[in-house]
């Protein structure tokens, strides 16, 4: 009597209550419901169709076997089972590079179900190589197989502890206590890869808006005024800038990242660029300005008062601090996954009342997607009433 085996091609990972098959021959990915995904558990080349009927029948009865049959017979037909044992089958495995690349051409087509099960796999075939875990992690993240992203993560950064952003991400994944913001080296590191494809990336292919977002709101609570000494905090590559230039008659942008003020410098739209750390600045800095904006900035601190109240000191009268942040359920604020900050409302009119700035507005928008996902997030209007000195 035949033995009942997945395809050597299928590659199989569990997912929710079930699994999904995506084999590499047919480029196609097959979803599993429970009953399919313990026959397929059952199918390792061991069992014949009987033994699998004696383990299946107590559990579904026989109504359910008929139905498991049916799918045996047409899994048989498209040939995602094949008669076995494993050995004789013949057929040379995958190798983990060549499944890394499968998953890396698979992610850059959208489709990351069937990466991360490709991306499983490798990791598998090459467990002593520490960036097939980083890209397990990733993509485990990904599509929302968080114990996994983070299983993954720790065993890359059992070999690379100097990995600052895999550092940051795990605090998350751990559910251990936030630190207050993002570390330096984080950013640095996050944005040195980054730098070189962040419009393309963030334009493109996220449909970012949270500048022409930031811009639309703040624009009205400005009376029209043109000439205005404007700080662009976390600065980036100049996305925000290239809108607040129409307001400014002096602008200056800050950013910790050196790619990123590069590019920034590439734009030509700042009166004056630095590169630091933006709190930091804030307390060294003796001069005024009218308008004070950050777009994607705070999304790097949890406690906004870490920022907020350094620039409200730098605000002149009649000044304005206008932000985004993603916006979270959990107040005050949360890490999450991400390795960035969510922010509720009531955290920020908190921040407000004490830093002595007065709330114009606190609008919720959609700042860009992410995974296909929308991200939501609030945009926020202060401005000076009276401020500490």
């Amino acid at each position: 009597m035949k033995l009942l085996l997945v395809k050597p091609s299928a590659l199989v990972a569990p997912v929710g209550d079930g699994y999904v098959v995506y084999d590499v021959e047919e480029d196609q990915l097959h979803h599993l419901n429970p009953s399919a995904a313990l026959i397929v558990e059952l199918c390792d080349g061991s069992r014949h169709l009987d033994q699998i009927r004696a383990a299946l029948l107590p559990l579904l009865g026989e109504s359910g076997w008929e139905d498991c049959v049916r799918w045996i017979d047409e899994a048989e037909r498209t040939g995602l089972l094949v008669s076995g044992p494993p050995a004789g089958l013949g057929g040379a495995e995958v190798s983990a590079n060549r499944l890394v690349e499968l998953a890396d051409r698979l992610r850059s087509d959208d489709r990351v179900l069937a990466a991360f099960v490709c991306q499983t796999h490798a990791a598998e075939l090459a467990p002593d190589e520490p960036l097939m875990w980083c890209r397990l992690g990733e993509l485990a993240h990904i599509v929302g197989r968080r114990a996994e992203a983070r299983e993954a993560y720790e065993r890359y950064f059992e070999r690379h502890p100097e990995d600052a952003e895999v550092e940051h991400i795990l605090v998350a994944l751990r559910d251990d206590a936030p630190p207050a913001r993002a570390s330096d080296q984080f950013i640095e590191q996050l944005y040195s890869r980054f730098a070189s494809f962040y419009d393309t990336n963030m334009c493109d292919e996220l449909e970012y808006r949270a500048p022409r977002r930031l811009f639309e709101v703040v624009s009205p609570t400005l009376a029209g005024r043109d000439q205005l000494d404007v700080l662009d905090l976390g600065c980036g590559t100049g996305l925000n800038g290239e809108l607040l230039r129409a307001h400014a008659r002096r602008l200056i942008g800050i950013d910790l990242s050196p790619q990123m003020i590069e590019r920034a410098q590439e734009r030509a739209v700042y009166d004056e660029l630095h590169q630091a750390e933006i709190t930091a600045w804030l307390e060294g800095c003796a001069a005024r300005y009218d308008l004070i904006a950050a777009c994607d900035t705070l999304i790097y601190f949890g406690d906004l008062r870490q920022v907020v109240l350094p620039a409200a000191r730098r605000l002149s009268a009649n000044g304005t601090i206008a932000f985004t942040v993603e916006r979270g359920d959990n107040a005050p604020f949360q890490l999450g996954d991400s390795g960035r900050f969510t922010h509720h409302p009531d955290h920020l009119r908190a921040v407000a009342a004490e830093t002595g700035l007065s709330v114009v507005g606190i609008e919720e928008t959609v700042l860009r997607s992410e995974y296909g996902d929308p991200v939501e997030g609030l945009v926020a209007v202060f401005s000076t009433d009276s401020v500490p000195p």
